[in-house]
């Protein structure tokens, strides 16, 4: 489908986004609604890390709808099929910080396994009672990690291929909700495109996460918690060019198919925090240097050691390639955290006091 024009009411059936208030949803809700005129609606729990103020002016667009519920509720569920009539689903809704998963495991078996069990339960009689034509446009696109396949040694990278071997609750919540989702296309036929993504960053991401959390210390002067040695090693990619991939996924993906996306830009932790202090010093002009707020505390436990993403695959099926440096794109998004502390303020609120969260029974 070509893109509208900016702000034109398209009238079709719209997409469906779940977990579209959180970091990657809003990124993508944002991009469909007033990048591509695409009419959406927006299902989150508004848990402490879906936040409406993340989608910015397209929650106020008259393409956008948003639904305040639980994803395992089924009689929820089945009412946003029933009023909505989406012609696709994309699947974001999950917990996803690792460390929260040591320390509560239950939240993420209750979104990610029940959750995803109840929305391809329940989009399959939806899909089902549609017409023949509507049977063969619908997509249901679920959106997975490269966590699920476990840690790399030095080299090597993640394939389609690649043997799922989760290490921790949150992996193994989103390997189990790839399981069922694969399982619902072989069985019930369901059109469901699978998603793995690298680790993703950009504006708006909740401020437990690395880089955001980096940013706030950083800027406020606090010592930096690096866990262990820092030369833990991940792949990073915009969420910019992710949301882009899973556009691409919906409107060019084959059914049954696994697509992975990755930035092709693999850094130790320690080196995304030195990249982030010096990129607050460059801002800040005080003369200061802020490497050495650097703190290193005890590693979480059961610590991937590498993750790193080949996307070849997906680069040729889907015309796919990241677009964003890390380079020049970490140095802006440390700008964006700056001129946007309000954001962080407000949505930290009471929910999140910066303690040192997943040490589990170390704790």
């Amino acid at each position: 489908m070509p893109p509208s024009p900016r702000g034109t009411f398209v009238h079709e059936a719209p997409i469906l986004v779940t977990g579209g208030a959180g970091f990657i949803g809003s990124a993508l809700v944002r991009h469909l609604v007033l990048e591509r005129g695409i009419p959406v609606v927006t299902v989150d729990a508004l848990t402490y890390a879906g936040h409406l103020t993340s989608l910015g002016h397209a929650a106020r667009s008259p393409l956008h709808t948003f639904e305040h519920g639980d994803i395992a509720n089924a009689a929820s569920v089945e009412g946003l099929f029933v009023r909505h009539r989406p012609r696709a689903v994309i699947h974001l809704a999950a917990e996803s910080h690792v460390d929260r998963s040591i320390d509560g495991p239950a939240a993420f078996v209750h979104s990610n396994v029940v959750g995803t069990f109840t929305l391809l339960e329940q989009a399959t009689r939806y899909w089902n009672a549609r017409p023949s034509d509507g049977r063969r446009d619908f997509r249901f696109v679920h959106v997975s990690t490269d966590e699920v396949f476990g840690a790399l040694d030095a080299a090597g990278t993640f394939t389609t291929a690649s043997p799922y071997r989760p290490t921790s609750p949150y992996a193994a919540s989103k390997a189990a909700s790839d399981h069922f989702a694969r399982a619902w296309r072989q069985t019930y036929g369901l059109p469901v495109i699978v998603t793995n993504c690298s680790n993703n960053y950009g504006p708006y991401q909740y401020p437990d996460k690395l880089i955001p959390l980096v940013i706030r210390k950083a800027l406020a002067g606090d010592a930096i918690p690096v866990y262990g040695t820092g030369r833990q090693v991940r792949d990073w990619v915009h969420v910019e060019d992710h949301v882009r991939g899973l556009v691409a996924a919906l409107e060019r993906g084959t059914p049954g198919a696994t697509y992975l996306f990755g930035g092709a830009t693999e850094r130790t932790n320690l080196d995304v925090v030195h990249a982030i202090c010096d990129a607050v010093d460059a801002i800040a002009s005080d003369g200061g240097t802020r490497r050495r707020l650097v703190t290193h505390v005890a590693d979480r436990p059961g610590h991937d050691f590498r993750y790193a993403v080949d996307a070849s695959r997906t680069t040729a099926a889907l015309d796919w390639t990241p677009q964003r440096a890390f380079a020049q794109a970490l140095p802006e998004t440390v700008a964006w955290y700056a001129a946007n502390r309000a954001w962080v303020t407000e949505v930290m609120g009471d929910r999140y006091d910066e303690s040192r969260l997943g040490l589990g029974a170390a704790a």
